[in-house]
């Protein structure tokens, strides 16, 4: 893939390029690590779930595990921390008793406004050398990628999960 050293000499392209995404990704949250994480004493998932909640104002859980492909119980925990630190504001539907809305607390928008401009920087140094067709074509491939993984059988179970499975 390029011509620095690799730890995948035998591996295959695809192989290769699964890890070069994962190494993307990791390098994507250093500048979270490094100027917000312990600034504002915010995990990845509370950060996900509060960018989430101020973008759309009002929005449940499985809301947010669905839009950020964070698993349910990772959600939780973040719901929970976000609201303990007064953050959050977590609402139960009079008429839907299953529900809890959830919306950011003057404190939680203070930091959604504070972090925000964070992540508009961090895309527009990410994305800003790609052409604008180039941005369209990864998009389109990020979003066809994202439909693969979500994908469920007739019975409700991920398509990927079962598929991905280690041979017993």
């Amino acid at each position: 893939m390029s011509g620095k050293a690799s730890l995948h000499g035998s591996e295959t392209g695809e192989v290769v390029l699964l890890h070069r995404l994962l190494k993307l990704t990791n390098r994507l949250m250093a500048p979270f690590s490094t100027h917000l994480a312990h600034r504002y004493k915010i995990s990845v998932n509370e950060f996900r779930l509060l960018m989430t909640v101020g973008a759309l104002g009002r929005t449940a859980s499985h809301e947010v595990a669905d839009l950020t492909g964070v698993n349910a119980m990772s959600i939780s925990r973040a719901v929970a921390t976000l609201q303990k630190h007064g953050r959050i504001v977590v609402e139960r539907d009079e008429s839907n008793k299953r529900r809890k809305w959830l919306s950011l607390t003057d404190e939680g928008k203070r930091l959604y406004e504070i972090m925000r401009p964070q992540s508009e920087t961090v895309a527009h140094y990410l994305f800003g050398k790609l052409e604008p067709t180039e941005l369209e074509g990864f998009a389109s491939i990020v979003e066809r990628l994202i439909e693969r993984l979500d994908a469920e059988d007739e019975d409700g179970n991920s398509v990927f999960l079962e598929r991905t499975k280690p041979a017993e």
